[in-house]
């Protein structure tokens, strides 16, 4: 994991710091070819410059982000914005379920939207995988 990673599960509060911790250890552990940086503020990880997931602080929680969360079709998931992205919200690291998030991680290299691309093609998402 990245030292800008580390430092910004460091510098979150001590509920919040506890759910990025095992969030950023789990993706680490499940995605360890995925490249892992601070973009837009926030911790993300990609597969061959796309993004596929991340996680950011928000007033009341930390919001678990799949690019492409969408597509997995996985009930734990809530759709987040206006494309293929879904995520999860937790207020306590206790709520992570690592069995789930290890199938979604795994998902998440499997099924991916071209978000790489997003800007040359105007908007419009592609499939990659």
């Amino acid at each position: 994991m990245s030292e800008a990673i580390q430092a910004y599960n460091d510098a979150q509060p001590a509920e919040s710091q506890a759910i990025c911790r095992l969030l950023s250890q789990e993706i680490c552990r499940h995605l360890p070819e995925a490249e892992n940086k601070i973009w837009h503020r926030h911790p993300v990880w990609f597969l061959d410059e796309n993004p596929v997931v991340g996680y950011h602080k928000l007033k009341d929680c930390v919001r678990l982000l799949f690019w492409s969360g969408e597509s997995f079709e996985e009930a734990g998931l809530q759709k987040e914005g206006t494309f293929k992205t879904a995520g999860i919200r937790y207020t306590a690291a206790d709520q992570i379920n690592v069995k789930d998030l290890k199938r979604w991680l795994e998902k998440s290299r499997q099924i991916q939207w071209d978000y790489k691309n997003i800007v040359k093609r105007k908007g419009v998402l592609g499939r990659l995988k």
